[in-house]
């Protein structure tokens, strides 16, 4: 379906969105909560957004309104780290990143350079992630190039706005998953001419991670990224002490893990880095110089051992680094944001520092768009941008129901549903105007 194509919708109910950051002001002046609201969209953008009573006598004849009067609509969520060939691992036990990565991760990997299967599980992964109300994320296909096709094929069909990559890797991984330096710059390019900007998709290069790329590779992925302004960049950073340790290993003459991404090239806005859980000071003020940002994975960060990310210290006022939140699929036990959020919550405590619903909030919706520079197309609900969507329902399962008879203030119950919440609490998802998930009463 063509923008122009997609029909007028007036989606009726309270929503809330953001016209500050609630880790510089108080939270919840920062959030707007419109009570009765009514959001406009045409051709897959919004074009008003305010109270009913105000907007109700513009909505065109012949309009559909779908009405949630018990619910909360927010801008759609956005998953900054994701895998998705790694959908079928999801929750495979007990070992830590390196030999995760051999025993699980590499051989479901192999299984991608068939495209039918490819399609297969980037139809799963896509559905999945908008039955949890994301709709946008920056996802990892295989080091096959078919698997970047399959995926962006799917997503250019259901319209979302999705940024992918081939992974570069061409040592330190199985043979039937490594390209080689200049194979996987010539495959990317290849990607990049067909995929990026192609309606709303976007392109990443993507080394994973520095040990699996040879310092030309990762020089070629700077070479790379170096061609056009908008590209993005993802890879990982500093996620488990066995790893960090390899890396000094591998690459003697660079003063840290960052300063390997920062001599090829590699860090500039639109750079997603993964995880940083043993950041330091240092890695920090390089991040804010050069406007890149750290996708924070807290639950796949529990879930390998591999450390409690520092989010307040990354959001220091006097050198904030950009930081999105990633379920990072499949180390990340669930793909839905809202359980993500609560991981979050719970790390922080452990760092002695809180978290609030709306800064949780923040940073699934509009934090997200800013740290990966789109917050003039997502993240927010507000004219002009497009009319990406999730329907919270606080009440959807029986612990939510009852907590939300308790819940006297809008914070109270934004902070019960990222504690409870899950897939079931997603009452529709919409992209571009188009209602794609509505969830079952059956």
């Amino acid at each position: 379906m063509t923008q122009s194509s997609i029909p007028r919708r007036a989606i009726r109910g309270p929503f809330l969105t953001f016209h500050a950051d609630p880790f510089t002001t108080d939270p919840m002046d920062a959030l707007h909560h419109e009570p009765d609201g009514l959001i406009l969209t045409e051709n897959g953008l919004i074009i008003a957004a305010g109270s009913w009573d105000s907007l109700r006598d513009t909505i065109p004849a012949g309009t559909a309104v779908d009405h949630y009067p018990d619910m909360l609509i927010s801008a759609g969520m956005i998953d900054t780290h994701v895998h998705y060939p790694q959908l079928p691992v999801i929750a495979s036990y007990g070992e830590q990143l390196l030999e995760w990565l051999e025993n699980y991760v590499f051989p479901a990997e192999a299984r991608y350079a068939d495209i039918t299967y490819a399609r297969a599980v980037a139809r799963q992964f896509l559905t999945e992630l908008l039955r949890v109300g994301t709709t946008t994320a920056a996802v990892y296909c295989t080091v096959h190039p078919q698997s970047v096709d399959a995926f962006f094929e799917e997503s250019e069909r259901l319209n979302t706005c999705m940024i992918a990559g081939k992974v570069l890797m061409d040592r330190n991984a199985p043979e039937n998953l490594r390209d080689t330096a200049q194979s996987g710059y010539d495959q990317s390019a290849e990607l990049i001419a067909r995929w990026h900007n192609r309606g709303r998709q976007l392109y990443a290069v993507t080394p994973r991670f520095a040990p699996t790329s040879t310092p030309e590779q990762l020089d070629l992925a700077g070479a790379l990224l170096a061609t056009k302004p908008d590209l993005f960049m993802q890879t990982h950073l500093l996620e488990n002490r066995s790893e960090i340790a390899w890396v000094r290993e591998l690459f003697p003459d660079r003063t840290s893990y960052l300063d390997v991404y920062d001599k090829a090239g590699l860090l500039r806005p639109r750079a997603i880095l993964a995880h940083a859980v043993h950041a330091e000071e240092a890695d920090f003020q390089r991040c804010h110089h050069t406007g890149c940002s750290i996708a924070h994975c807290p639950g796949s960060n529990q879930f390998l051992g591999s450390g409690s990310f520092p989010l307040f210290k990354a959001l220091n006022p006097e050198r904030r680094v950009h930081v999105g939140i990633g379920s990072d699929i499949g180390a990340g036990p669930s793909l839905s944001l809202l359980q993500v959020l609560s991981d979050a919550y719970k790390v922080a405590q452990g760092l002695q520092t809180k978290l609030h619903p709306a800064q949780g909030l923040w940073l699934a919706t509009a934090g997200g768009a800013q740290s990966l520079g789109l917050e003039d197309r997502i993240g927010s609900i507000r004219p002009g941008l497009y009319a990406d969507l999730c329907v919270f329902d606080p009440a959807a399962t029986p612990l939510g129901r009852i907590r939300a008879q308790t819940a006297e203030t809008l914070a109270d119950r934004l902070f019960a549903l990222t504690m409870l919440g899950d897939d079931r609490s997603i009452a529709a998802t919409y992209v571009a105007g188009e209602l794609l998930h509505k969830r079952s009463t059956v």
